[in-house]
């Protein structure tokens, strides 16, 4: 018996693990709470949002109030329709906790390990080929009769419910986008529904009604409908489209426009939170970047080479959050004020796998506060070191929760009593809030003088939103430069007025000229920062957590459209065709499918690995080299592929292009072969990333092999050359002592020498002293710039002769044209008469000394 159990041991737990891969990899449809979904999908809407309300007001005659009624009739009978639970088997393999769950998690992962390499379909973009509806169960079947009944007297509410559930499968209604195609047109048709024209923007641009090929041109006319009606996921389309150039050319005012729209609603929704704005939490993330990146750890951009996470076995860089949760509780029990403090910063900010929890954020600041003051705000005595820096944080954050209510009651008075306690140590939190209280009169009298001094202090210490404000106040008072200085210090820490306030000097160009391009980028950071306003990130994250890959990949497809580049990877990334395929379960479940491509999935992960390269994910650039490479959703193209690896390569980031730019050139594929360029690449590869040394050392040595073989049987192809190192220039200084250390050198060698050997070494003067013996090349090179200089001496010693002979002559002329001047004179004044009485014999006026009129002349001089 005991043989029999032994021998059937392994069958058994090959049946559990097929079962436990199933239940865990099996797409099952889901929908979230039915009147939570209905509330999300209607503030898309603009003339069906508020149904019960249109349906009162038109219902002026009876056909009309009965289709009302039957409205109102199935709504009530969704909401009561509960969605398909998900098996806590299920849930201890998403996300294990204890010694049970992580058993059953890292069970189920060596199972996909060893046989579900794969995709979980061929074809994760499908819908039912089944001609006649699947056949509902109650009450749903009831509730869709009622709606179709409404819709075909063009109730634009029943057309709007049934459009969403054939769309997204709310209330467990199964997906059919032929349905939701034709039930989104009647709509538009019908009154010109924003969310129908969008929706219809979406379905011609992706092409997933498989009875209406793809058409660019009336997915942008659906969207301008859309847009001028102000739908925000339109004019996210259209600005994406103009700016990158998607199906249009490129206009950048076009850009401006939309992009401008969408961040104006952005700032309004981040302002119309409480004081301080909204909490934009950010759901937008690249799910390949948790496996390590596109090509996994090490060979991705993105955890490789400047990326790639430092430290050592016991450091904490590849420590999930409950790991660093764990860790904090344990030294925070210990009485380690700084992990009390990271506790509570966590609690409250919440992070990607850890939601905020304002009330445990609450409890840990406190317990920091308490150490340092009484409840009457007396400062403890024999407080611990450190811990009046810690507690003035703590009363910053405690401060902010009563200045916003978060975690308790609003109380503007509290507020500054915990803000006016972390002044005491200079908390750049508190003087923001006090100068935020200051400007807006938030329980304070209204003083803006006050709020700028706050400001400037807090903006000092780098907090962004300080440096923010106080840029507003200087733009306030027409001081553009210091105000943008304020807003580029802020923008380095992403805050999102920042770039508001950005993007609009340089669009109205106040301050500067206008610069389009850059107002584009800044709005689109804004637009892109409020992702509720424009998408639901947070559904698709939930979906592929729970394994709903085509849930997910709608949503991904959406914001993909509008142009988030961290959806765009998504989306191919979830489409990816180059992983491993084969599977024996993958096989049996395909036995099941009855679907059809409505797309083919390669095609339209290139479509997004393109546009998200070209938003600068490198990453996405080499792997569309790889779909070149293999002719995956396209034509076969390896000059395509080099170019995307050359692309890739010119960045200096990506070890991954580098290779495979070296082996293409090794080839000769796509680009002229060449064993040395490849060596040069695969040299490269292992510059940027020191994790490639192994796959490049393998390369080069079969590089050098092929190399060695081409040259022995001349192949042609260009080998490996031993670079030359080039030799340093030498400046005069160095030449001088190099020649100066050689000559010393030969003089020693040659001169001093004691013993003279007669038949190596013959003795200076003999016959053979000057034979054949060759000159040191250092002693030709001193004799020629000897010479040199000789001849430049001469040259200057030439010169001065030939200046010194010239000056002589001229002197000679000058004294000979002197004489022949004098001997003039002399004939002259033998020719002149004599003077007159009492003239001077020259002709003078006044008379000579002696002469008896001299002193007249002279007395009247000095005193007349």
């Amino acid at each position: 018996m005991k043989r029999f159990v032994w021998q059937m041991l392994p069958l058994l737990l090959l049946t559990f693990f097929y079962f436990l891969a199933i239940s865990t990899a099996e797409d099952v449809q889901r929908a979230s709470v039915a009147d939570q979904q209905f509330v999300q999908d209607s503030q898309h809407t603009s003339k069906s949002a508020h149904w019960e309300v249109a349906a009162a007001q038109k219902g002026s005659d009876g056909g009309e109030q009965e289709r009302a009624e039957s409205v109102r009739e199935a709504t009530n009978i969704l909401r009561k329709v509960k969605p398909p639970a998900v098996s806590k088997l299920a849930r201890y393999t998403r996300r294990p906790k204890g010694f049970l769950g992580s058993a059953v998690y890292y069970s189920k992962e060596a199972f996909f390990l060893l046989f579900m390499n794969a995709p979980k379909q061929a074809n994760l973009l499908t819908t039912s080929t089944s001609q006649s509806k699947p056949k509902l169960a109650q009450p749903l079947s009831k509730a869709v009769k009622l709606l179709e009944d409404a819709a075909d007297e063009n109730n634009a509410d029943a057309i709007y419910l049934l459009a969403e559930m054939n769309f997204y499968g709310n209330f467990s209604h199964p997906v059919n986008y032929e349905e939701a195609f034709e039930r989104y047109r009647q709509l538009a048709d019908l009154d010109g529904n924003s969310t129908a024209q969008y929706m219809l923007g979406f379905m011609y641009a992706t092409g997933l009604n498989p009875a209406v090929p793809v058409d660019q041109a009336k997915s942008i006319l659906y969207h301008t409908f859309a847009a001028e009606q102000g739908q925000t996921r339109s004019e996210m389309t259209l600005a994406y489209r103009h700016h990158a150039g998607i199906a249009t050319a490129k206009n950048c005012d076009e850009a401006v426009h939309w992009y401008k729209k969408v961040a104006d609603k952005a700032i309004d929704y981040y302002r119309s939170g409480p004081p301080g704005g909204h909490v934009l939490v950010r759901d937008a993330f690249r799910l390949a970047d948790e496996n390590g990146g596109i090509y996994g750890e090490g060979a991705s951009v993105s955890s490789a080479g400047i990326h790639a996470k430092q430290g050592g076995p016991t450091s904490d860089a590849y420590a999930s959050i409950e790991d660093v949760l764990e860790y904090l509780y344990l030294q925070s029990s210990k009485g380690d004020l700084k992990a009390t403090f990271g506790l509570a910063r966590l609690h409250y900010d919440g992070s990607r796998g850890l939601k905020r929890d304002l009330k445990l954020a609450k409890k840990y600041f406190k317990s920091i506060a308490r150490l340092y003051w009484t409840d009457t705000g007396k400062v403890l005595k024999d407080v611990a070191p450190g811990t009046e820096k810690l507690a003035t944080k703590a009363a910053g954050y405690l401060g902010r929760m009563f200045l916003r209510g978060e975690g308790m009651e609003q109380s503007y008075s509290k507020a500054r009593i915990w803000f006016t306690r972390g002044l005491s140590n200079g908390d750049a939190l508190s003087q923001y809030s006090l100068g935020l209280m200051h400007l807006r009169g938030l329980g304070v009298p209204e003083d803006v003088g006050k709020a700028a001094d706050y400001f400037a202090a807090a903006a000092d210490q780098d907090l962004a939103v300080a440096q923010t404000n106080l840029g507003m106040l200087f733009l306030d008072q027409g001081d553009t430069r210091t105000a943008t200085q304020y807003f580029e210090l802020a923008a380095r820490n992403s805050h999102i007025e920042a770039f508001y306030y950005l993007a609009e000097l340089n669009n109205k160009a106040i301050g500067r000229d206008r610069s389009c391009g850059m107002a584009a980028v800044y709005y689109k950071i804004v637009a892109e920062k409020a992702e509720p306003v424009w998408g639901a990130l947070n559904e698709a994250n939930e979906a592929y957590e729970e394994g709903d890959n085509q849930k997910a990949i709608i949503r991904y497809l959406m914001a993909a459209e509008q142009g988030s580049e961290n959806s765009q990877s998504n989306v191919a990334w979830l489409l990816d065709h180059t992983k491993p395929r084969w599977s024996p379960i993958a096989w049996l479940s395909s036995l099941q499918q009855s679907a059809k491509f409505t797309i083919g999935d390669a095609a339209v992960a290139l479509i997004y690995w393109t546009r998200s390269a070209k938003q600068n994910n490198f990453d996405s650039l080499v792997k569309m080299g790889d779909y070149y490479l293999s002719g995956i959703g396209t034509a076969i193209s390896p000059e395509n592929a080099a170019a995307c690896y050359q692309a890739a390569a010119e960045t200096m980031q990506s070890a991954q292009a580098m290779w495979n730019l070296g082996w293409l050139h090794e080839n000769g594929i796509g680009i002229e072969q060449d064993f040395h360029l490849a060596k040069r690449f695969y040299d490269q590869a292992l510059e940027t990333n020191k994790e490639a040394y192994l796959p490049v050392k393998m390369s080069l040595w079969k590089l050098r092999w092929r190399s060695w073989w081409n040259g022995v049987t001349r192949g042609g192809v260009h080998g490996i050359e031993e670079d030359e190192p080039e030799r340093k220039k030498r400046s005069f200084a160095e030449w001088l002592q190099d020649f100066l250390e050689a000559d010393a050198a030969y003089y020693d060698q040659y001169v001093e020498a004691d013993d003279w050997d007669a038949q190596h070494d013959p003795m200076p003067g003999g016959d053979q002293y000057w034979g054949d013996d060759d000159i040191d090349d250092d002693i030709l090179d001193a004799l020629l710039i000897g010479g040199l200089i000789a001849a430049l001496a001469w040259l200057v010693y030439y010169r001065q002769q030939q200046q010194r002979a010239a000056e002589q002559r001229r002197r000679q002329q000058e004294e000979g044209q002197q004489g022949q001047a004098g001997a003039q004179d002399q004939q002259q004044q033998q020719q002149q008469p004599p003077p007159l009485p009492g003239q001077q014999p020259d002709g003078g006026f006044f008379p000579q000394p002696g002469d008896p009129n001299w002193n007249a002349w002279a007395a009247g001089a000095v005193g007349h």
